[in-house]
């Protein structure tokens, strides 16, 4: 049991790295929620164009965080090892894939947007007019397309902060942007203050305006602390990055991006699957997943930790001490998400209560939440074994782990089910969820080999 539970000092340490971001991710998940409310509060329709968009945004937001994480891995490991040199290069990599990822976004989403949010259209209920879902979610799809750069500008940041042990700031530039993204939201969403009620355009300026404003407190903050973020100077003098350290970046990353836009693209098709059986659905996992993002933090933030501590220690050098820790981390990550999971099932009833929209959509999103809610510690263990393996470098391993699971066995389920089949959805959502259990035995057996135990700087 002694090799499960740390010491005081481990805890003070993996909540020194967690709560910072946990914060961070509470309040941007926590304001998200109040802006679903709120486009909820307009209508069914309204809310569900949203969410369709916010599905396909979803894909573009992983595919970056995957396209900073190859870089992120050798980034916390150089940082561990003191060389800051290593650290800039890592940085300028990201740079380079951002920009090309969201070039990318902008063609796919300015090209194909009206057909992608149609393949999430179908009737199936009496809940919900099509016609007036498409053309919400075409209005707030051509906002926020505005967002996409400093989106990914903001993550190559934060993310390289956090790399180097700074999470405080990162989390402050983050609960400025949602303070300025709530107050924005209430005021252009409804009409206040005089200015015009805008509804889902409003929600979309919002955003927008919100990560300009991180986007600028968090690179001011950066180039004005050269002496705490010495990776920072002359970051721009050159975007030169030596051949075989972009080699090596490109190795590791390159399965882990695969992986990041496979899985997000694996979400996508999953919740295409769910809304055949019509916009009552579509609308019920909107709001289950509104109110589950904001206890997920709690097994995301705690992943980042593993990331982190793990990838320093194996840059260290001391090997014995990451696995050892890396029990405990995992360990921690199951008892939290027994926690959250627990209050989560206990509000089930009653979140859906808040928004203005039909019984059934309540009824459904309340079992979809109880769902997730009960499925809490199986996500904190694969995610952890995720981030462990992904720490060591392992991304190849992590892309069969991840997404070739998702495409083999989660989709061909949720098809299969919602498609040919009369179950009824709840039941569908409910074995989706439970193919969980089979990655926490395949991520238990492969965290225990011990293979992704290796310094690779």
């Amino acid at each position: 049991m002694h090799k499960l539970i740390g010491d005081r000092q481990f805890y003070r340490k993996v909540l020194y790295i967690t709560i910072p971001i946990m914060i961070q991710n509470g309040i941007t998940n926590f304001v998200n929620m109040l802006d679903n409310i709120m486009v909820g509060q307009v209508g069914t329709e309204q809310m569900s164009g949203v969410a369709v968009v916010n599905q396909l945004m979803f894909v573009f937001n992983i595919c970056i965080f995957g396209a900073v994480a190859g870089a992120g891995i050798l980034g916390a490991q150089f940082y561990g090892s003191g060389n800051h040199e290593g650290v800039r290069h890592a940085f300028r990599f990201k740079l380079l894939c951002c920009l090309g990822i969201s070039v990318l976004g902008l063609l796919v989403f300015r090209g194909w947007g009206g057909d992608l949010i149609r393949m999430y259209l179908h009737e199936g209920s009496d809940v919900g007019d099509i016609e007036a879902t498409f053309a919400y979610g075409s209005q707030y799809l051509t906002l926020m397309l505005a967002g996409l750069i400093p989106f990914s500008l903001v993550q190559m940041y934060s993310g390289t902060l956090r790399e180097t042990g700074e999470t405080m700031m990162p989390m402050a530039a983050g609960i400025a942007a949602v303070a300025v993204n709530m107050v924005f939201n209430y005021i252009l969403i409804f009409g206040k203050f005089g200015a015009p009620a805008l509804g889902v355009q409003g929600a979309a300026i919002a955003t927008v305006l919100s990560r300009f404003v991180e986007l600028f407190i968090i690179v001011v903050w950066t180039h004005t602390h050269k002496e705490k973020n010495p990776f920072i100077v002359g970051v721009y003098r050159s975007l030169h990055i030596p051949w075989p350290l972009a080699r090596q970046i490109l190795i590791t990353g390159t399965p882990l991006l695969i992986n990041e836009a496979l899985w997000s693209g694996g979400m996508a098709m999953i919740a295409q699957c769910y809304s055949v059986r019509g916009l009552a659905v579509v609308a019920g996992i909107n709001i289950a997943n509104t109110i589950a993002n904001v206890f997920n933090v709690v097994f995301l933030s705690l992943g980042n930790a593993v990331a982190i501590i793990i990838g320093q220690l194996l840059g260290a050098g001391k090997l014995t001490e990451a696995k050892d820790e890396d029990n405990k981390l995992l360990a921690f990550s199951v008892v939290c998400c027994m926690a959250a999971g627990l209050v989560m099932f206990l509000i089930a009833p009653l979140f859906p209560g808040i928004y203005k929209t039909e019984e059934e959509v309540r009824q459904l999103a309340t079992r979809f939440i109880q769902i997730s809610a009960l499925c809490m510690p199986l996500y904190g263990f694969t995610n952890a074994a995720y981030f462990t393996l992904r720490s060591g470098g392992k991304t190849m391993i992590t892309f069969l782990f991840d997404s070739v699971f998702v495409w083999l066995v989660s989709i061909p389920l949720v098809y299969v089910l919602s498609r040919y089949t009369g179950i009824h959805i709840v039941i569908v959502y409910l074995a989706c969820q439970l193919t969980e259990f089979i990655k926490c035995c395949i991520g238990f057996a492969l965290v225990k080999r011990g293979t992704w135990v290796q310094n690779m700087v």
